[in-house]
């Protein structure tokens, strides 16, 4: 089972994720891509840090995560991947231009073999005014390109607004 769960800022895409985790009684591996590299977003990982609960298993992976996912697969657990956005924003950044692209690829290749259930979730960046600068209209394509193909690969698809879930595929 691969579920996509995409929304806005403060759209309560991390609560559901967290909820649907917590309901399937499995144990969960929550892989967290932000990297605390001013206050302002040490405050959003330590306020993420004390919603879920503290027995699960946390790995922070800002880069390779194909490899994360493959090293914590197994049968009967759940993997939460928090967020996509912010993995593919460090992949961007990165000084080597091709590793977004191989880490991207990856990714698609993998999921599809991993035993685990995963729940991915990511901000729906392509809603708003096309953004001005290179580097950020850059972002909403690849994020775009990368959630229609996780779209695909999906079973379940949410679109959050406003805290209320939004069903856009079930294939159970």
């Amino acid at each position: 089972m691969l579920q996509l769960i995409l929304g806005g800022a403060r759209s309560g895409k991390s609560r559901l994720a967290e909820q649907t985790a917590k309901e399937t009684g499995l144990s969960v591996i929550y892989i967290a891509t932000a990297q605390a590299l001013d206050t302002e977003m040490q405050q959003r990982i330590a306020h993420h840090q004390q919603q879920r609960p503290a027995h699960w298993q946390v790995f922070e992976e800002p880069t390779y995560l194909a490899d994360r996912l493959l090293q914590c697969d197994q049968a009967n657990q759940l993997i939460l991947v928090d967020c996509l956005t912010l993995w593919l924003s460090n992949l961007l950044l990165a000084e080597d231009s091709a590793l977004q692209q191989q880490q991207i690829q990856q990714l698609l290749n993998v999921l599809p073999q991993l035993k685990s259930k995963i729940i991915l979730v990511s901000n729906e960046t392509g809603l708003g005014v096309v953004p001005m600068g290179e580097l950020s209209r850059r972002f909403v394509d690849e994020a775009g390109r990368l959630h229609q193909n996780l779209g695909q690969l999906a079973n379940k698809v949410v679109f959050c607004v406003a805290g209320f879930p939004m069903i856009l595929k079930d294939e159970k």
